[in-house]
């Protein structure tokens, strides 16, 4: 029996999970801090490590707390964290500016220095593009790549990037924190998409730091997810209230060990995630990558496999949005507010388990309203910084409880979209794998089910998967079970949604409206918000 200490660094918060491993990974206590999301109307968007540190510290003392268990029982640390973040630090180990996001689209500029002039191909230089993909499986054509903010730094903040040791992504930060020691885990190195693929190779890229200008000194070293990177150091140990020279595996970022934690690691499996950000992911055994589509197939925490991944930037945070600006009276008409989770009548724990029973009552197509949930932008299967959230289609007869719904619909039609772009390069799975803090709702899982089309699983605590996936890696650099493949026989689904027949044609009929929308508004979001 190992007890494994995990942290999961998503967007809005850190959840920080106590497990027990043994012949199942069993959760024993856990606590969430949420911290800041800094968004500028220039497109920036920055997060403080300080205040993931923070929330850290307070969480690792509470599960400690609660859960009972001594300190010298830990085994390990890992991490599950967001991706494609700037975190650029000095030889202390501490920041040197803030964090630049993954949603931090401020680029424009170096983006269009760097791969844009000359003969293009899908909005990249053809020369550099074909190199890219030669050497990386990839290309950076996205505002929001890793390279283009790094870059962003050297132009406009020129001292803070002379203060700059390495360049480092959300967890690796947090790693040198705790350890001292300065690394990147292959998928991390990946997402830079400066990162060697092919055979023999699995390294930085010179050719490509070159081409686009990186300082290789600012790189760090490459390591597996299951490698273990240090000890705890005496300071880190103090201030998360844990025992100096605790071992910290490197983990890996939300896209490679959620689908860990879902128990979707076999070839070709296929798991939905819907947190604050959201996604389609299959396991594939090739590198392969979709231009047009801007789908690529990333290194992942499996040697020898790849997740062919389609990404929706905001997808919970459309139902957040829902919560804040349609639930809640924000202009203040009433002259009484009760919330509904704190009337003691009431049968509902949250607010959020009222809109999803409110949502389950209105009949399937909203009434015929679409909603897209590209509120900052969108990535896949078109990338376009200036798109934006729209409803469509609303008349006289529609009500709040019809754009809830359709908020959730259009979620759901944009994963449809990005399942049926992958299927046209790679086979999918016949039953999906559902996650993240969207899949506790029954309503969203059978919305889901019936948008795709194919029946919907869940896990146990759909919402803790990246800190399970975080776990197994600690069990397998431990030794307790072979390798990461093995989570498969670790995580078993505990509830299945069929698709509901009756409804396919309402949902087929949105959908070939909801893929029109894009191209016929594209012009419209240039002017907007160009």
């Amino acid at each position: 029996m190992k007890y494994a200490l995990a942290y999961d660094i998503g967007t809005t918060g850190v959840k920080t999970c106590l497990f027990e491993i043994d012949e199942k990974i069993t959760l024993k206590a856990d606590a969430m801090a949420g911290y800041g999301l800094y968004v500028f109307p220039d497109g920036g968007a920055e997060q403080d490590p300080n205040e993931w540190w923070d929330g850290m510290c307070r969480t690792t003392k509470q599960v400690i707390a609660e859960s009972g268990i001594s300190i010298d029982k830990i085994d390990g640390i890992s991490f599950c964290s967001q991706m494609q973040a700037v975190v650029l630090v000095g030889k202390d180990g501490l920041p040197v500016r803030p964090a630049m996001s993954y949603m931090d689209q401020r680029a424009r500029k170096q983006l269009k220095e760097g791969m844009a002039y000359g003969v293009q191909v899908a909005g990249g230089n053809v020369v550099k593009l074909l190199k890219a993909l030669r050497i990386t499986g990839a290309a950076p054509l996205s505002v929001k790549d890793p390279v283009w903010k790094y870059k962003w730094v050297e132009e406009n903040e020129p001292d803070n990037f002379k203060k700059a040791y390495k360049w480092l992504d959300v967890k690796e930060a947090l790693i040198a924190r705790m350890t001292g020691e300065f690394i990147m885990t292959e998928d991390s190195a990946f997402a830079t998409l400066i990162y060697d693929v092919r055979d023999g190779k699995h390294c930085w890229s010179k050719e490509m730091c070159k081409m686009l200008g990186v300082n290789t000194e600012h790189l760090a070293k490459i390591i597996k997810s299951t490698d273990k990177v240090g000890g705890l150091t005496e300071k880190a140990a103090a201030e998360l209230g844990l025992k100096a020279g605790t071992p910290v595996f490197g983990g890996g970022g939300d896209a490679s060990l959620i689908g860990v934690g879902a128990g979707s690691v076999g070839l070709h499996d296929t798991h939905v995630y819907m947190g604050t950000s959201g996604w389609v992911s299959t396991v594939v055994e090739k590198n392969m990558v979709d231009t047009g589509a801007m789908i690529a197939a990333i290194v992942g925490a499996q040697p020898g496999l790849y997740n062919y991944f389609a990404e929706l930037e905001t997808a919970g945070k459309c139902l957040e949005w829902v919560k804040d600006h349609l639930a809640l009276d924000e202009i203040g008409i009433y002259l009484k507010k009760r919330h509904v989770a704190e009337d003691p009548e009431s049968l509902y724990t949250s607010l959020y388990t009222y809109l999803c029973d409110v949502i389950s009552k209105v009949p399937a197509g909203s009434g015929g309203v679409i909603f897209t949930p590209w509120f900052h932008g969108n990535r896949c299967p078109f990338e376009d910084p200036n798109s934006r959230a729209m409803f469509f289609n609303i008349s006289l007869e529609t009500g709040k409880s019809e754009l809830c719904r359709a908020v959730i619909e259009g979620v759901c039609l944009h994963m449809r979209w990005m399942l049926e772009t992958q299927q046209k390069k790679t086979e999918t799975s016949s039953v999906i794998r559902f996650v993240g803090g969207g899949a506790l709702a029954p309503s969203t899982c059978q919305i889901l089910a019936d948008c795709l089309g194919v029946a919907v699983e869940t896990v146990p605590s759909p919402q803790n998967v990246g800190a399970v996936g975080a776990a197994v890696v600690v069990a397998a650099g431990l030794g307790v079970i072979k390798d990461i493949d093995e989570a498969k026989k670790l995580i078993k689904a505990d509830k299945r949604y069929e698709p509901n027949k009756s409804v396919k044609a309402v949902y087929d009929k949105s959908f070939e409206v909801y893929k029109q929308m894009y191209k016929t508004n594209k012009e419209n979001f240039k002017l907007l918000n160009g």
